[in-house]
């Protein structure tokens, strides 16, 4: 019997995937814990359309994240850090401080862990943060960081 799994089942298959397995494994492990269902003619044409919209929502991701890396090229953040003499600070920028004064300056919420710099930031100057958008795409800001 062919079943298309609903969802993963270990030594099995993924979900979405068509897998053949015998009348009584379907029946009585996999349909009762619904874990996937009968590859009939309309099961398959439903898990066609589904993955049809699924691309389209992952191409309209790619889309968004794209623009939104274009976006931000253009843009700069900027930061004030308290230095001693020689401009050496105490301590240094953390991507937190960075992601805080993304939100208050340019109103994007962007998560500090997909946030990535080159160096770390001890010194006032400019600096490039790298911003993972989406597996396919990063972004670039600008980051300015001045003495206080």
């Amino acid at each position: 019997m062919e079943v298309i799994l609903l969802e993963d089942v270990k030594s099995l298959g993924k979900k979405g995937e068509i897998v053949k397995v015998s009348d009584g494994y379907a029946r009585n492990y996999i349909f009762k814990k619904n874990l996937g269902r009968e590859a009939t003619t309309k099961n398959l044409n439903e898990l066609k359309l589904q993955k049809q919209h699924e691309e389209k929502i992952a191409k309209e991701k790619l889309d968004e994240a794209r623009a939104f890396a274009e976006e931000l090229k253009d843009k700069s953040v900027t930061l004030s850090i308290k230095t001693g003499s020689g401009g050496r600070s105490f301590g240094s920028v953390s991507t937190k401080e960075i992601s805080a004064a993304i939100k208050e300056q340019l109103g994007y919420d962007i998560d500090k862990k997909k946030m990535a710099l080159d160096v770390p930031v001890k010194s006032p100057g400019t600096y490039n943060l790298t911003i993972k958008l989406h597996p396919k795409v990063t972004g670039e800001l600008s980051v300015v960081v001045k003495e206080a």
